[in-house]
């Protein structure tokens, strides 16, 4: 389960955290802190050399951080938000 935090003594997953995967502009903000999301969702649509790149979420949970405006710009490996 790559970037997740486990539960103490749990072995289930309490946050995912969603890092950017190369230097891009945030374009859109689809989600918002405390929207329900599940695997798959759209949180955010970079644009990087006039190409749209969805960032989706890997997990079910409450969008619980948004590190990220429009207009942002991400390095590769920032933080875009966490799912809990």
């Amino acid at each position: 389960m790559p970037n997740c935090a486990l539960a103490k003594g749990m072995g289930r997953p309490m946050a995912h955290e969603i890092h950017a995967e190369m230097v891009a502009n945030v374009l859109t903000v689809v989600a918002a802190e405390g929207d329900p999301l599940t695997e798959g969702d759209t949180v955010v649509i970079l644009e990087s050399m006039k190409m749209e790149i969805p960032v989706l979420t890997e997990a079910d949970g409450v969008l619980t951080r948004l590190a990220v405006r429009a207009g942002d710009v991400v390095q590769e490996h920032d933080l875009i938000a966490v799912v809990g």
